[in-house]
């Protein structure tokens, strides 16, 4: 995940910021997914929080993200 976010905002400072958000938002949710699914037994640190509370925060994050960008307009260059 880290690697994709990194990714995202390589993207974004190169110019297309949409996009690298919306890479960044892609991981977030792909994340979120993932800790849906992983067992207690293998969260390690994450298991201080209940599962559903890390799914819900990191899918806000990633539905806030989508609505940021397309919600702000094009500025001329």
């Amino acid at each position: 995940m880290l690697l994709v976010v990194g990714a995202g905002l390589i993207v974004a400072a190169a110019g297309e910021w949409r996009i690298g958000l919306r890479v960044i938002s892609g991981s977030l949710a792909a994340a979120a997914l993932l800790r849906l699914g992983l067992p207690e037994r293998d969260a390690g640190m994450l298991a201080v929080r209940h599962r559903i509370l890390d799914v819900a925060i990191l899918l806000v994050v990633a539905v806030a993200l989508v609505l940021l960008a397309a919600s702000i307009p094009e500025q001329p260059r």
